[in-house]
């Protein structure tokens, strides 16, 4: 299997334009600087496979260095968003590996969570339905979350036997909703409920079902239209403050913001101010 081999996707290194670009495992599009990339099995509530895992995992990776792209979305199609690992084709060979094998999954299930951390395009995760397992790792590595009231969210390894340590969890989550609401979510595995999800800080924002995707879209395409090259540099600051002292911090920001006084775009907005315009920021 190419996941235990780690050979490369034929994404990496191949040069290949954005527009041409087919995935074998999800939908893949592109509008006006937003990328969309949709799960796309509705009928089994759209779980992982191994190949969908390494194929997430490198698209992420390849969209780093696709300048057309200033922010993407996460969404699941048929009013699910992901049920996690496929029962039928991770978990069940997964309990026929040997330790070797199961850590090569593990390692390449947290390099999709990486990959999307260090992807400087702002992440937007639309999320309707469930959200489960791996599935709420995406949605936990993604920079901004729009949900639904009728969504279930639930981190649900301790329920199949497993730690809630998987894929960054114990990392990621007490940072987004406080150690002790993660800690009872990582230890109970239950569902967060979209209207709770919100009110801890899961969610930025409840939408309609009818219209999640195109909110989160629509909020993409605002940040898509703004200084990308310091959304990225914002995004890149948020993930390495996480290990950095506040001595450490208010260095680094204080040369990340020196970079970003470098751009074209902040040029532009200077003059756009003096000349009482809108700026136009082209990510320069």
């Amino acid at each position: 299997m190419r996941y235990l081999r780690g050979e490369p996707h034929q994404l990496q290194g191949s040069g290949m334009a954005v527009a041409d670009y087919t995935p074998q495992h999800f939908l893949f599009s592109v509008d006006q600087g937003v990328a969309t990339v949709t799960l796309n099995r509705p009928e089994r509530k759209n779980p992982l496979t191994f190949d969908s895992y390494a194929e997430l995992r490198d698209v992420f990776r390849w969209l780093a260095y696709a300048d057309e792209v200033k922010a993407i979305v996460v969404t699941g199609a048929g009013e699910n968003f992901c049920s996690g690992g496929d029962v039928h084709e991770i978990i069940g060979p997964l309990t026929k590996l040997d330790m070797p094998g199961l850590l090569a999954f593990t390692r390449m299930t947290g390099d999709l969570v990486k990959a999307m951390r260090a992807c400087p395009q702002p992440i937007v995760a639309a999320i309707d339905g469930i959200c489960a397992g791996a599935g709420a790792i995406i949605a936990l590595a993604s920079d901004i979350r729009y949900g639904t009231a009728r969504s279930k969210t639930a981190f649900l390894f301790t329920r199949v036997g497993l730690a809630g340590c998987d894929m960054g969890a114990c990392a990621l989550l007490p940072r987004v909703i406080g150690q002790g609401r993660a800690s009872e979510l990582l230890y109970t595995g239950r569902s967060l409920g979209g209207e709770e999800a919100e009110r801890w800080g899961f969610y930025n924002r409840l939408c309609a079902p009818e219209t999640v995707l195109a909110d989160a879209q629509a909020f993409a395409a605002m940040l898509a239209s703004g200084p990308t090259f310091a959304h990225g540099m914002t995004k890149k600051m948020l993930q390495q403050e996480w290990n950095m002292g506040v001595d450490e911090a208010i260095e680094a920001e204080a040369q990340a913001q020196a970079i970003c006084m470098a751009t074209n775009d902040f040029h532009r907005a200077y003059h756009a101010f003096v000349a009482k315009e809108k700026p136009q920021f082209e990510g320069d």
